[in-house]
């Protein structure tokens, strides 16, 4: 990336585990490093829900009536002070853990994917068609691959 990210972290789940501010800024930067069009200035928000405020924001914005592990909200771009509003990434917390365990990974390597997979989101990644879906979880790949994680699809 090339200049500086902020991300704002807010918890309002209870659970078990979840990152450091800095584990989702360093996660959500390894997405955007690519990202050359970005102002010197990237905003991202994080907020950790539980499984009702997820399975509220996913009827109501995807019509999808079930928590789900991440939605990703695109922001208004460039303000005023220079700073570049990439948008507002909700994770779900139980569901990241359920999921974690389910597929036999650690919790950390599954919220590294939900931020990588959530910030590709904001910079217009999809998973529509099958071109789109193989192109976004190639990225994926190398992207937490450099971070030091397995592939979440394996």
């Amino acid at each position: 990336m090339p200049g500086r990210l902020e991300v704002d972290v807010s918890d309002a789940a209870l659970h078990p585990w979840v990152p450091r501010r800095a584990q989702f800024a360093a996660w959500a930067a390894a997405a955007l490093r690519s990202a050359a069009h970005l102002a010197p200035h990237a905003v991202v928000t994080v907020r950790v829900v539980g499984a009702a405020r997820s399975r509220s924001l996913n009827t109501r914005y995807r019509r999808k009536d079930r928590p789900t592990n991440v939605l990703s909200f695109a922001g208004p771009g460039m303000g005023p002070d220079g700073r570049n509003y990439l948008g507002e990434l909700v994770i779900c917390a139980p569901v990241v853990a359920r999921e974690a365990k389910e597929q036999g990974k650690t919790a950390e390597s599954h919220w590294a994917h939900m931020t990588v997979h959530g910030t590709l989101h904001l910079l217009g990644f999809d998973h529509e068609r099958a071109s789109e879906t193989r192109k976004m979880a190639a990225r994926e790949i190398q992207i937490l691959d450099r971070l030091g994680f397995s592939n979440p699809y394996a």
